[in-house]
């Protein structure tokens, strides 16, 4: 007949087979972050090639592929604002050889649309904040208004008559028109595009009245004076265009928005992984070479801890679910 065991004895063997749980996921990651990375990495970029994200990806991804011994191969997937490529890295296998270069667009989906196929906060690890991009606030050179303040008197004045152009509904850029709305009171008319690059050119034919775009894109157009520059979305001028005040230095503070640009795993992703990947990319940020090309965007240049990052995604979240609540039409079924 077997022993009876005792309620000490199973607290003992319980106790046991958690430290050898606990000592398998250990040795588990050790041997992860021992044999990382030993063939080619995979960097999920959600815009086209030759956009701004492509871009920035693109100046890291041979830097960190040095970094680490094993190439880095960007990959775009571009559509459904960002959340095909999202969705493929939120269900792709937890070990580091698929990683997203994600932006604002990540964490504006989360508090946007209701029916998301991924958790934008579960089912990714957070690598890195890389950078942070300021958006350019732009009219038609036929508006009649020189200052931002103007812009907001006059739209204030005609309620509705002025346009403001995004890349799409839900876009940084729209979202940064619906802030600059909200804070102001200004009464602009959201017109949607199927890109960036449409509503540029409708705005330099005179047909669309505002833009909010990032720095990266709009430099050119505030230096050949094709387009009216009224401010820049960030505490500090850019060196890109640095006579545009910063919106506060236009009298309107409060609608400081912009891209945002780091780089993610899919969650679950060993911890001795995102570390190496953040070590990787870190020390890419700090290399001359790659942090004044960088600069040349218009970035500011960040390389933060996964932790702050994750948190960085959450508070983000939660700023733009705040606007929504204060418009519900703003929300995405």
């Amino acid at each position: 007949m077997k022993k009876a065991i005792g309620m000490g004895g199973l607290l003992r063997r319980l106790a046991f087979c958690g430290c050898a749980s606990l000592a398998a996921v250990s040795a588990t990651q050790a041997d992860a972050a021992r044999n990382y990375p030993n063939h080619s990495i995979r960097m999920v970029v959600a815009g086209a090639p030759g956009g701004a994200s492509d871009t920035i990806a693109r100046i890291l991804s041979e830097k960190v592929g040095s970094i680490l011994g094993q190439s880095v191969v960007v990959e775009n997937r571009p559509g459904a604002g960002t959340m095909l490529a999202s969705e493929f890295v939120a269900k792709a296998p937890p070990d580091g050889y698929i990683i997203q270069f994600i932006t604002d667009s990540h964490t504006i989906n989360g508090a946007l649309r209701k029916h998301l196929r991924y958790d934008p906060v579960r089912d990714f690890s957070a690598v890195t904040l890389l950078a942070t991009q300021p958006n350019l606030i732009m009219v038609a050179k036929d508006v009649p208004v020189q200052t931002l303040g103007d812009l907001v008197a006059l739209a204030k004045k005609e309620p509705g008559k002025l346009t403001f152009g995004s890349p799409g509904v839900g876009s940084s850029s729209a979202m940064a028109g619906e802030l600059f709305k909200a804070v102001t009171g200004a009464d602009l008319l959201h017109v949607p595009y199927v890109g960036g690059t449409p509503a540029v050119m409708d705005a330099l034919g005179g047909r669309v009245d505002a833009l909010f775009l990032p720095v990266i894109d709009m430099a050119q157009y505030a230096k050949n004076g094709r387009l009216r520059a009224l401010a820049i979305t960030s505490k500090h001028r850019s060196p890109l265009v640095p006579d545009v005040p910063t919106n506060a230095e236009a009298g309107v503070p409060g609608v400081e928005a912009g891209a945002w640009y780091g780089i993610a795993a899919p969650g679950k992703t060993p911890a001795s992984v995102i570390q190496i990947l953040n070590h990787a990319f870190v020390a890419a940020l700090k290399d001359p070479t790659v942090r004044e090309r960088l600069l040349a965007t218009g970035s500011e240049v960040i390389g933060s801890t996964p932790d702050y990052f994750a948190r960085y995604m959450v508070d983000d979240i939660a700023h733009w679910k705040h606007l929504v609540q204060e418009k519900p039409s703003l929300a995405i079924d």
